[in-house]
This record gives C-alpha cells, structure tokens and sequence, in this order.
C-alpha cells in the first residue's frame, strides 16, 4: 500500500509538472518554432492524459497505458464531430487546450509520444 501512495504522489507531481510545462509552451511566447509549440504541447498532452488515468485509476501500467491512447484516440476523432455549439467552444481557450480544432493524424503520433514517455517516467 504504501508503494502504491508513493507511486500516485509521484505521479501527481509528473502530472501537475506536464500541465505546467503545457500551459506555460502554449500560453507563454518564448520565441519557439511553431512546430515546437505545436508539436511540444501536444505531446505534454498525451502525457497529461497517462498521468491522469494513473491518478484516477489503480491499476497496472499497461491498462493505464492503453486507457490514456483510447482516450487519446477518441479525443481526436472528435474533432470529427461539428456542431454549432462544439464549434464555438472550440474557438475558446479551453476548448483549443481541452479538445483542439482540427483533425490530425500526426497528432495521434505526439500523444502516443507522451503516453509513451509518460509510461517510462511511471516505472522509474
């Protein structure tokens, strides 16, 4: 059990670092390359979502793991989806962090990434 608190703590702090990072890339102009921000933000991204299964969910990495890319993948196939309404809140700060605009494959490469780096950052 208290292996198990040590590993959620940790993780919590991984998480909460990967938001930071995330936010602070997409929100902050550091003079970046686009595709850095791009590419950076949407891999913290992916990492944010395995760390975030891990917290809610008690279960062994590789579950955590294949939740967070299903989550991932769902994510972007949303994006899909239009309605007036969705559309509209795509075009708001949270909207753009939480669920993006358009469509990507190249997005599904950044989270698995994330979700990938993420799981190797969990077993250390």
């Amino acid at each position: 059990m208290q292996a198990q608190n040590t590993r959620r703590l940790r993780l919590l702090a991984l998480t909460v670092l990967v938001i930071a990072a995330g936010l602070f890339l997409r929100l902050v102009p550091l003079g970046l390359p686009a595709a850095v921000t791009k590419w950076g933000g949407s891999v913290l991204w992916g990492a944010m979502v395995y760390g975030l299964v891990g917290l809610v969910l008690p279960w062994p990495r590789g579950r955590i793991l294949a939740l967070a890319a299903a989550i991932a993948v769902a994510v972007e196939l949303f994006r899909l989806v239009h309605t007036p309404e969705l559309d509209a809140f795509r075009l708001t700060l949270a909207g753009k962090l939480l669920v993006g605009r358009v469509f990507s494959p190249w997005n599904l490469v950044a989270y698995a990434a994330g979700i990938l780096a993420a799981r190797l950052a969990d077993r250390r």
